[in-house]
């Protein structure tokens, strides 16, 4: 035999001695191997090829000495822990000796976090603290670290998201927009008719599921006490801290309310998931109302604000807001009234005595899909989407907007870049009066600078006290609701936002924003001119089917 064919054959043999023996040990024999085969892996094996990840972690519980501090991880499969620490650098806790799977909330104090989580709970043992100034966190294996994550500043009672990103509230719902079908709505404005509320509500007979910031109407009170007595279940959740204090007023109704048996809540204390429980809507058996107003008399009873509203006959929306409803309702900070109530003292209120003429009636309008958008959890993500859909008007009435760099105003200054008709009219209450004519020049200034068809105006009331609406017209659809565009609305307060799909809803809510952009002026003019001027616009309404607000090429506009 050649060389060269030698050595080939000698490679083959000791290949085939090599194979043998890793297969069957040091003393097997080929024919033994073919019976053992692999062995089983041995649990360090297992270990290191196991996977877990860190989702979240609870450093600074309300508490005494942050009882009940939890990290979250996630097993996306069956796992042996055994032998796995969940260490800070300083201290390590041991995992227990047992398989997990699935997400579950590592803590050191089961009883204590087990009303904080609904993620199953799992002890620990060792010494582990997450400090509340901030921590490095390492889940280990036996041989290896599995995962790694950072929180600096830990706020109380606040839950560190490491998938998203940055703080929530503990408790604070992650809800997806809820698209149904729509269906017959009737769209009003106040103060013009004030009566559009009462009426609703006063056709529960099932259930009446009321979420407000505030609530001190008599009338509106007298509705859920009528609605309780004609066998309906009425629930109420409101804010537990509004701004300059709750009134006297309100402080009356909601005892009326508790007497009679109506179960009360408000979002108060330490476990208060969001600033401020901003919303403002019922769920009146299977119709959803959606305001902008508060349930004052200076809101819904048609004293003082301009705001917008919806009854939305719509069974999916209404089990939308009922879930909701219900949600927070049942949260750890919604504290009985009763309770709320000890102790407190309540401050004086102004009353609201203005008297406004109806201008605008309600109107029945067809809705072809509907949206439930609930804030902080994705409202404004939303109301940003829509606008940069934007291809025809963006029309926005709010109070105020907080800055230039605001997410909402960026979205309708990029609309305006596309070439879509913008127009934004703020409110000229003394509060915001001056911010909101400084911003209003400088968005006309650069819309002039840019060639944009963008206008900003200050509004001159007239037919209300001052303008208190949230709402927005974007191309075909209309949005009601409680979101200011503000930053604190749009990430710290519970909100809810009704968008009104198919052209009905939105041409309504664009022909009061006309009126309120014209502002008295126009109805300064001779009344013959008027008339003239009216079938003109109705003329124009149903051919364009949409109302196109004056501006710089030659309509009804401001300049600064």
């Amino acid at each position: 035999m050649r060389p060269r064919h030698l050595a080939v054959a000698l490679a083959v043999v000791l290949a085939a001695t090599a194979t043998s023996l890793d297969v069957g040990g040091a003393s097997a024999t080929p024919t033994a191997a073919s019976d053992v085969g692999p062995a089983p892996a041995s649990p360090e094996t297992a270990s290191d090829r196991a996977n877990a990840t860190f989702v979240a972690a609870y450093p600074n519980p309300v508490e005494r000495d942050d009882e009940g501090e939890f990290v979250v991880v996630r097993f996306p499969s069956a796992t042996n822990t055994t032998g796995w620490t969940l260490t800070d650098g300083t201290n390590a806790a041991r995992l227990p000796n047992r398989t997990l799977s699935g997400t579950v909330a590592l803590t050191r104090s089961p009883g204590v976090t087990a009303s904080k989580t609904d993620h199953p709970v799992v002890a620990v043992e060792g010494r582990l603290g997450l400090a509340n100034g901030g921590e490095r966190l390492r889940l280990r294996g036996p041989a290896r670290t599995v995962d790694e994550a950072r929180y600096r500043d830990a706020p109380e009672a606040e839950l560190r998201d490491f998938m998203r990103g940055g703080w929530r509230p503990l408790g604070a719902t992650d809800r997806e927009p809820v698209h149904t079908t729509g269906g017959r709505a009737t769209a009003f404005v106040l103060p013009d008719a004030p009566d559009q509320v009462l009426e609703t509500l006063g056709t529960a007979d099932e259930r009446l599921l009321l979420a407000g910031y505030t609530l001190s109407s008599e009338r509106v009170t007298d509705a859920l006490l009528e609605a309780r007595d004609r066998g309906a279940t009425v629930r109420v959740v409101l804010d537990g801290s509004p701004v300059g204090g709750m009134t006297d007023r309100q402080g009356r109704q909601l005892d009326r309310l508790a007497d009679a048996g109506v179960d009360v809540r408000l979002f108060a204390g330490p476990y208060t998931r969001y600033a401020h429980h901003h919303p403002k809507y019922a769920v009146v058996d299977d119709r959803a109302l959606v305001l902008t107003e508060n349930f004052k008399p200076a809101g819904t009873g048609g004293m003082a604000s301009r705001g917008w509203g919806v009854t939305l006959s719509d069974p999916a929306a209404a089990d939308a807001l009922a879930d909701l409803h219900a949600t927070d309702r049942t949260a750890r900070a919604a504290t009985p009234w009763t309770e709320f109530r000890t102790g407190r003292t309540f401050e004086p209120a102004d009353p609201a005595l203005g008297d406004y003429p109806s201008r605008h009636d309600p109107a029945q309008v067809s809705v072809a899909s509907a949206a439930v958008l609930v804030g902080p959890d994705h409202a404004a993500d939303a109301v940003v989407a829509r606008l940069d859909a934007a291809d025809d008007r963006v029309l926005v009435q709010q109070v105020t907007v907080d800055s230039r760099d605001n997410r909402l105003l960026r979205a309708a200054l990029r609309a305006a870049d596309r070439g879509v008709r913008v127009r934004l009219l703020l409110s000229s209450g003394w509060y915001v009066e001056e911010d909101n004519a400084a911003l209003a020049a400088w968005l006309n200034r650069r819309a002039d600078a840019e060639g944009w068809d963008l206008e900003a105006l200050v509004d001159d009331p007239d037919g209300y006290e001052k303008l208190h609406s949230k709402g927005v017209v974007v191309d075909d659809t209309a949005l009601v609701g409680s979101l200011n565009w503000g930053a604190a609305s749009q990430t710290d307060n519970r909100e809810v936002v009704l968008a009104l799909a198919g052209g009905e809803a939105a041409d309504y809510y664009a022909d009061v924003f006309a009126g309120d952009w014209a502002g008295p002026s126009a109805r300064s003019l001779p009344t013959a001119l008027l008339g003239v001027a009216g079938v003109a616009i109705a003329a124009a309404a149903l051919l364009a089917r949409r109302i196109e607000i004056g501006g710089r090429d030659g309509g009804v506009g401001w300049r600064p």
